[in-house]
């Protein structure tokens, strides 16, 4: 699988982030199956680790996602984190990483898209090819957006 043929479905049955009954006892079975030394705390790098082994999506989701999903879940609950936790992922804290990481990587994948020029930068030109496929994800808005834009 690669980032131009990401199957959206497979992705989200891997990350199991819905408030359910289900995706929760499927949470926690990932969970356990990212912590391999069960002390209930998740490195980023144990979470990489899991992703790698045991969901096999490494040849998809990319560092910078994984990273910043890590980060934006391990920074919600700072008030009840120990100093040497707040490195860390807890159970709780899991789900929001695996809702981080379905968003993060949409936008990833979407601006890798856009920016056909593999620059990491997003030109007025790669914009406005991309209008249509912007207007098709996101609705009228974009139209609002680009008159913003197109105007400075």
């Amino acid at each position: 699988m690669s980032l131009k043929d990401v199957d959206w479905a497979e992705l989200r049955a891997k990350l199991p982030y819905e408030k359910t009954e289900e995706q929760k006892a499927k949470r926690m079975e990932l969970f356990s199956r990212f912590d391999p030394n069960g002390n209930g705390i998740l490195s980023l790098a144990e979470v990489t680790k899991g992703i790698r082994d045991e969901l096999g999506l490494e040849d998809v989701l990319v560092k910078a996602p994984v990273d910043a999903a890590f980060h934006k879940a391990k920074s919600v609950n700072q008030e009840s984190k120990s100093a040497s936790k707040d490195d860390y992922i807890d159970k709780r804290e899991f789900r929001l990483f695996l809702f981080y990481l379905r968003q993060y990587f949409e936008y990833y994948v979407a601006f890798e898209r856009v920016d056909t020029s593999g620059d990491h930068f997003i030109s007025m030109v790669e914009l406005a090819d991309a209008l249509p496929q912007l207007e098709q994800w996101l609705g009228e808005k974009v139209k609002k957006m680009w008159n913003r834009c197109s105007k400075k």
